[in-house]
């Protein structure tokens, strides 16, 4: 694998979040390349409708999905993905660390999750939780777990 790749939409704005995002990418540089790429979120209406909501999630995933390359293996975190335990996902991601030309992508949508354009491009999904956190959260997440990864 040439590196890995988290694709985010939207920026972090905490500050607590920041640090300790970049606490755990000088962790994975030192055993991989990783860089973090940031696309515009859409301002999102109050109340808007499905449509509206769909349209959105369309305009973010054409920014995504023009940062990811053919060769690159896409895992998109989804809340309708696959669960791992923490040793079972580690051992996949090594694996795939091995098999893949391009880049390893971690994809996170904005507050109103992917389009379905970029669950389609996918390899994969990904799950952490049955549960929702705001995507800040889910970017500090992976990259505590990508830190535990070795080379």
């Amino acid at each position: 694998m040439k590196g890995i790749k988290i694709l985010c939409v939207g920026k972090i704005k905490e500050k607590y979040f920041t640090e300790g995002i970049l606490y755990y990418v000088r962790q994975i540089r030192k055993q991989y390349p990783m860089e973090i790429l940031e696309c515009s979120d859409e301002p999102t209406p109050d109340k808007a409708s499905e449509a509206e909501e769909n349209l959105i999630k369309t305009i973010e995933g054409k920014r995504l999905l023009q940062k990811i390359q053919p060769e690159d293996y896409v895992i998109a975190l989804s809340i309708d993905g696959k669960h791992y335990d923490t040793i079972t996902w580690r051992e996949r991601m090594k694996k795939r660390s091995r098999e893949t030309q391009g880049f390893l992508v971690f994809v996170i949508g904005g507050s109103l999750g992917l389009s379905r354009e970029v669950e389609q491009r996918a390899d994969e999904k990904l799950s952490f939780s049955a549960m929702t956190f705001p995507h800040q959260m889910m970017r500090l997440i992976l990259c505590q777990q990508l830190a535990g990864l070795e080379g």
